[in-house]
C-alpha cells in the first residue's frame, strides 16, 4: 500500500556492474543461510506478522475559530492532546524516531483540524521541491489517514509537503491507493528554524461517516523524511502484515457531529481552435468551438453521494500512447478522463470495467467502408466512380455519465454508474455527383454499473457486480454478472479468495442479421494461500469458457483458458548485510485451452530487488521461462483448437535499477533478453530492450527527464495480416474461397523517445510539457503456411508485407488552481500519426522520423475554466 511513496514501490532498473555483482553476491551468501534458517526461524518471523496493538487518540472539540495560516497559535492547539512517537516503517520497520513528530486534532461542527510539527536536524534537511497537485515528488511530507466507517477496508489519505503541495487519496481492497480521488480541503505549510508546520482543515462534506452520536474512527498519521529515504506512522505499521487500513489506531472523543448537507456544482465553458492542413478546395484547415458543462456532486444522505458530469468536455486530457499492434488482442489504454478515475474504486471491482468502452470507438468504425458504393461500368461502358469517407468519428460523444456510491455504516458499499451515448454517424461522399450521405457507426446506448460490496471482519469482503449495456435498435445486448469474496483468518494470516462470473448476450452483431455466437458464458478463479508473514504462498486455479465475453463495459484478451498457478515469496524486511531488504518470488503456471481441451503452456518466474543501504540505489533481476507454447490466438481462425502457433521453450532475463532520487540527477536503466531454441531449421530468434530515462532536478521548481527505450525482435513468427482474394498475389493461397493461414518471419524494431519538462511557479500553478516519438518498423524475410497441428510449410509469397508505424504527439498545459476547487487550464496539443506498408515502409529510424515531421499535423488550442460552488459556503449565514 501507499504506492506512489512506499517502500514497497520500486523503479527497476540495474546498476553498473558493481551493483549487480554485489547483489549476486548477496543472493550465493544468503540463499543457503537463509535456507538452513528457514525452520527455526519462521516461528519467530510469524509471530511478529500480525497488527501492532491500536493506539487511540483523543479529539477535542473547540468552539473558537481556527485560521489556517501554519502558525498553531490559537489557544485550542496548545491545550491539545499529542500524538507523538512515531514507528518507522521503512527502512528499519519498528525503529522509534529520532527527530519527533507532534499532531493535535481539534474539530467542531463543521471540521476537523489537524495541527503537525514535524522537527528536524535543520532547515536543509527538509526536502521542498514544488510539482503538481497530487504529485509527490523529491520532497517530505505529512498524511493523515482516515477509515470513517472503521471497516479496516476503506479509508482516505491526505498528504501535504512542506512546499503546501496537497495530495489527497483512496483506500479500498479494489483499487488499492488511489491518487485520482480529489477532495477539497485547506492546509498551509511554515518553516520555523529546524521545523516545519503543517495545518490542515478538512471539512465533513469531503468526506462520509454514519450519523452516530459517537463517532469511532480508525486513524493514523505518517511522515516521511526524504533526506534519510525513512517513513514513520504514529500507529506502527508493518510491512509483513497483510493490509494497510487495518493497521491504523483509533480516534475516539468525536461527539455530535451531524453529516452535512454535501452540494457542489462545478460549471464549466472551454473553448477550442483546431487546425489541420487539409489543403483541399472547399474544406476550411481552422476551426473553432465554444463549449460549456457542469459537474455535480451531491450527498443524498449522510452515506452516498452522486456524482454526474452534464455535456463532458474531454478534449484536454493527455493523448493515448499509440502503438503499432500486431498482436491478435486490442491494446489497452490508460484512462486520462478525471470522472472516469476518481472515487470508482467500488465500480473497479472483480476487473469487469474498462471506462474507456464508455465514450470509446463506434462498433461499426472499421466497417464503413465495406457500405461504401464501389465504382462500377455500366453496360453501354459508362464508369460510375463510387464514394469515399469524408468523415469516420473515432470516439463516442457522451450526452451525460452519472455515479452513486457510498458505504452504510453497517460496511455495506453500494456502487450504481450510468451513462448515455448518442448516435454516432460517419459521413460519406459520392465521387460524381457530390451527394453525401450518414452510415449510422453507433447507436444510442446506455452504460450500467450495480455493485454491492460488503465489508466484513478480518479484513475480509463479499461483492457482486452486474455490468450491462443496452443498444437502441437491431444489434446485441450485453450483461456480466459477478460474484467475489475473500475470508482472511482472525489473525490475518491465511485468506481464500475467489470470483465466479456469468456473461449474457442477447442480439444480432452490428450491421448483420445473424445472432450473436457467444450468448452465454461464465468464468471462476480460486484461490488460497499464507498472506503475512516474511514466506508468503498462494495457490490458484481459474476456467474460462469459450463463449466468455466480458468486452463491452470491460476487457478481456483472451478467454476459452484453463490456468493454474503456485506463488511463493520470502522477503526481509529489515537491513541485513549492505542491503536494506530483500524480496524475492518464485512462480509456477500451467495454461490450457478449455474447448477443446488442449495444451497451451508451462512455465516459471522468479525474481529478486534490494536496496543498497548506502546509496540507495534499487537493483534486481527477473527470470522466466516456457516450454514449448502453443499459441492458438495467433493464427486468427475459429474454431480454436485446430490451427496454433509453435512458440519454442525459451528463457528471458531482465536487470533494473534506480539511482538515488534525492541527488538532482538521477537515472533508471533496464535491459533485457530472451532466447528461444532452434525450431526446425528456424534458429537466432531472440529479443533484446534497453530502456534508459535519466532525469535532472535544476531547482525545486524546474526539472527535466527523458525516456528512451528500444527494442528488437529477430525472426519472431506471426501472422502478417489477411489475405485479399483481389490480389493477384494473394489468390493462389485461397483454397474454394477459403484463405490459408500464413506465418511471416519478421524483424521489428521499435523506437519510443519522450521528453517531458516541468516548471511549478507555486503549489496551485505549474506548467509541464511532454513530446513523445513512436516508431515501429516490421520487416519479413520469408513466409510459410500454417497447416492444422502447428505444422508449417514454406511458401512462395511474394506480396511485401513490410510496415511502419510513426506517432508524434506534444502536450502542454498550464494550469493554475485560482480558488479551492476551481482550475483554470490553457493546454496545446499537437499530434499526428502515419501508417505505411509494402513499399513504402521504411526500416530507416531517420526517414521514419523525417517523415513524421513532414506529415500534416493536428494542432489543437484550448481554454477550459472550472469554478467550485460549494452550497456551505454559498447559503445564507444564520442570525
Amino acid at each position: 500500500m501507499i504506492g506512489l511513496i512506499d517502500f514497497t514501490s520500486y523503479c527497476f532498473v540495474v546498476k553498473p556492474y558493481r551493483a549487480l555483482l554485489g547483489l549476486l553476491i548477496l543472493l550465493v551468501l544468503t540463499g543457503p543461510a537463509q535456507a538452513q534458517k528457514a525452520t527455526t526461524t519462521r516461528a519467530a518471523a510469524d509471530s511478529i506478522a500480525a497488527p501492532a496493538p491500536k493506539r487511540q487518540f483523543q479529539a477535542t472539540r473547540i468552539s473558537e475559530a481556527i485560521k489556517i495560516d501554519g502558525d498553531l497559535d490559537e489557544a485550542a492547539w496548545r491545550e491539545a492532546p499529542i500524538a507523538t512517537q512515531f514507528v518507522e516503517t521503512r527502512p528499519t520497520p519498528g525503529r522509534p524516531e529520532k527527530h519527533p513528530t507532534e499532531v493535535r486534532l481539534l474539530y467542531d461542527n463543521d471540521a476537523l483540524y489537524i495541527g503537525a510539527v514535524m522537527h528536524d536536524v535543520s532547515p536543509d534537511s527538509i526536502f521542498r521541491e514544488l510539482s503538481q497537485r497530487d504529485d509527490l515528488g523529491n520532497t517530505d511530507y505529512f498524511a493523515v489517514f482516515l477509515d470513517t466507517y472503521h471497516d479496516k477496508l476503506n479509508g482516505y489519505g491526505f498528504f501535504l509537503t512542506p512546499g503546501g503541495v496537497q495530495l489527497d487519496a483512496r483506500y479500498s481492497p479494489a483499487g488499492g491507493e488511489d491518487f485520482n480521488w480529489n477532495a477539497v480541503w485547506m492546509s498551509r505549510t511554515q518553516l520555523r528554524g529546524n521545523d516545519w508546520i503543517a495545518e490542515i482543515r478538512i471539512p465533513y462534506s469531503a468526506i462520509r461517516f454514519s450519523d452516530a452520536p459517537e463517532q469511532v474512527w480508525g486513524i493514523n498519521f505518517g511522515r516521511q523524511r526524504q533526506s534519510t529515504r525513512q517513513q514513520y506512522f504514529w500507529n506502527p505499521v508493518k510491512p509483513q502484515v497483510d493490509g494497510f487500513v487495518n493497521q491504523w489506531g483509533e480516534l475516539r472523543g468525536v461527539r455530535d457531529i451531524k453529516p452535512p448537507l454535501r452540494l457542489s456544482l462545478t460549471p464549466y465553458v472551454s473553448s477550442y481552435f483546431n487546425h489541420y492542413p487539409y489543403n483541399e478546395q472547399g474544406t476550411r484547415n481552422s476551426s473553432t468551438s465554444f463549449n460549456g458543462g457542469a459537474d455535480l456532486k451531491w450527498g443524498i444522505n449522510e452515506s452516498f453521494t452522486l456524482d454526474a458530469t452534464l455535456v463532458p468536455d474531454f478534449g484536454q486530457v493527455q493523448s493515448d500512447n499509440q502503438v503499432l499492434n500486431l498482436s491478435p488482442f486490442e491494446v489497452q489504454y490508460n484512462e486520462n478522463r478525471a470522472f472516469f478515475t476518481e472515487g470508482t474504486e467500488l465500480f473497479n471491482k472483480g476487473g469487469l470495467f474498462y471506462s474507456r468502452r464508455v465514450g470509446g470507438q463506434p462498433l461499426g468504425f472499421y466497417d464503413v467502408d465495406g457500405q461504401l458504393r464501389q465504382r462500377t461500368v455500366g453496360t453501354d461502358g459508362q464508369v460510375h466512380q463510387g464514394e469515399y469517407v469524408v468523415s469516420n468519428p473515432g470516439v463516442t460523444r457522451l450526452l451525460n455519465a452519472t455515479k452513486i456510491s457510498g458505504r452504510t455504516k453497517s460496511g455495506l458499499g453500494v456502487g450504481v454508474f450510468n451513462a448515455l451515448s448518442n448516435d454516432v454517424y460517419a459521413t460519406v461522399q459520392d465521387s460524381t455527383t457530390g451527394a453525401r450521405r450518414e452510415v449510422l457507426t453507433q447507436p444510442f446506448s446506455n452504460y450500467n454499473i450495480f455493485v454491492l460490496d460488503q465489508s466484513l471482519k478480518n479484513n475480509s469482503y463479499v461483492s457482486l457486480i452486474n455490468t450491462n449495456v443496452t443498444r437502441r435498435g437491431s444489434t446485441y445486448d450485453a450483461n456480466v454478472t459477478g460474484g467475489l469474496f475473500r475470508f482472511a483468518d482472525k489473525n490475518n494470516k491465511y485468506a481464500l479468495d475467489g470470483q465466479v462470473n456469468y456473461s449474457r448476450r442477447r442480439g444480432t452483431a452490428f450491421g448483420s442479421n445473424e445472432q450473436v455466437d457467444n450468448r452465454d458464458g461464465y468464468k471462476y478463479q480460486l484461490g488460497v494461500g499464507k498472506i503475512s508473514g516474511n514466506f508468503n504462498w498462494n495457490l490458484s486455479h481459474g476456467i474460462e469458457s469459450a463463449t466468455y465475453d466480458p468486452n463491452d463495459l470491460g476487457i478481456l484478451f483472451s478467454n476459452n483458458s484453463i490456468n493454474q498457478e503456485l506463488y511463493l515469496a520470502y522477503n526481509k524486511y529489515a537491513p541485513f548485510w549492505k542491503v536494506n531488504s530483500l524480496r524475492t518470488n518464485l512462480g509456477i503456471y500451467q495454461s490450457l485451452l478449455y474447448k477443446p481441451t488442449r495444451y497451451q503452456n508451462v512455465g516459471f518466474y522468479s525474481s529478486v530487488n534490494t536496496t543498497f543501504t548506502k546509496n540507495f540505489f534499487s537493483t534486481g533481476i527477473n527470470i522466466n521461462g516456457n516450454l514449448q507454447e502453443h499459441d492458438f490466438f495467433e493464427p486468427r481462425r475459429q474454431p480454436l483448437g485446430v490451427y496454433y502457433v509453435r512458440v519454442p521453450a525459451n528463457l528471458g532475463v531482465s536487470t533494473f535499477g534506480s539511482s538515488d532520487y534525492r541527488k538532482k540527477f538521477a537515472y533508471d536503466i533496464e535491459l533485457a533478453t530472451r532466447w528461444y531454441a532452434t525450431d526446425g531449421q528456424r534458429t537466432g530468434r531472440n529479443n533484446y530492450e534497453l530502456g534508459l530515462s535519466p532525469r535532472y532536478r535544476v531547482s525545486n521548481q524546474l526539472s527535466f527527464r527523458y525516456n528512451f527505450n528500444w527494442q528488437l525482435q529477430r525472426n519472431q513468427i506471426g501472422y502478417p495480416g489477411d489475405l485479399n482474394s483481389d490480389d493477384a498475389q494473394d489468390q493462389p493461397f485461397f483454397q474454394n474461397g477459403v484463405a490459408d493461414v500464413l506465418l511471416g518471419r519478421r524483424r521489428r524494431t521499435t523506437t519510443t523517445n519522450t521528453l517531458s519538462a516541468s516548471y511549478t511557479f507555486t503549489n496551485r500553478m505549474s506548467f509541464t510539457i511532454r513530446t513523445r516519438h513512436y516508431v515501429s518498423v516490421a520487416r519479413y524475410r520469408d513466409f510459410s503456411r500454417l497447416n492444422p497441428a502447428g505444422e508449417e510449410e514454406a511458401v512462395d509469397y511474394r506480396r511485401n508485407r513490410d510496415n511502419s508505424f510513426n506517432a508524434f504527439n506534444v502536450d502542454a498545459v498550464f494550469s493554475w488552481w485560482f480558488a479551492p476547487g476551481s482550475q483554470m487550464t490553457v493546454v496545446w496539443k499537437n499530434a499526428n500519426s502515419n501508417y505505411l506498408a509494402g513499399d513504402e515502409a521504411t526500416p530507416q529510424y531517420f526517414t521514419n522520423f523525417n517523415n513524421t515531421l513532414n506529415t500534416p499535423h493536428n494542432n489543437s488550442l484550448s481554454i477550459k475554466v472550472l469554478y467550485y460552488l460549494d452550497y456551505l459556503t454559498l447559503r445564507p449565514k444564520r442570525g
